[in-house]
């Protein structure tokens, strides 16, 4: 297969599957992902963290992921778990987004982007900060749109990481408290 066979040929797994979570996103039950976190053993928190993964990068609902998260393993541990998978989602969609869409949106934007991504370039990791520290703007989304961008990736995964604690310990201790007896 060509690299651009095989660029294509990922992007469709992408966009299928991005379709299929959105499609499906009020089917996601927090109860099944218990059981199966809690029937895979020791190895039950990697379960977790690659469901929030995939859940990531097909646009699944962070936030009930990381309640989740909470709920699952306590405010410490499930903090680290949620942002650690969080973090290698967005890393995943940032990447994505740069080696696989961007210069098709540069051809069908045809450069009316260009002075928003030199701003956004411009500010580097503290553009990122900013919008990880505000969560107005929607994660998955926030994902792809920076690896269309020029960011150095060190950069983005760094700041995302750092900043997205505040909302992490939030929601996980939330969904700590908030747990079921």
């Amino acid at each position: 297969m060509t690299t651009k066979g095989l660029r294509i040929a990922v992007f469709i797994i992408f966009i299928t599957g991005i379709v299929l979570a959105v499609f499906y996103r009020e089917q996601f039950d927090v109860e099944q992902l218990q059981v199966w976190v809690n029937g895979a053993g020791y190895i039950g928190p990697l379960v977790f963290m690659l469901i929030y993964i995939i859940g990531t990068v097909f646009f699944m609902p962070g936030s009930v992921l990381t309640l989740a998260g909470g709920a699952l393993f306590g405010p410490v541990v499930g903090t680290f778990y949620n942002l650690t998978a969080a973090t290698i989602g967005a890393i995943i969609s940032f990447a994505a987004a740069r080696y696989l869409a961007h210069d098709w949106v540069e051809k069908k934007t045809g450069g009316r982007l260009k002075a928003l991504k030199r701003g956004v370039e411009g500010e580097g990791w503290k553009f990122v900060a900013f919008v990880r520290l505000v969560p107005l703007f929607p994660f998955n989304l926030l994902n792809y749109a920076l690896g269309l961008t020029k960011i150095k990736l060190g950069h983005y995964s760094l700041a995302t990481y750092i900043c997205m604690l505040p909302g992490a310990i939030a929601y996980t201790y939330i969904g700590y408290v908030g747990r079921g007896s």
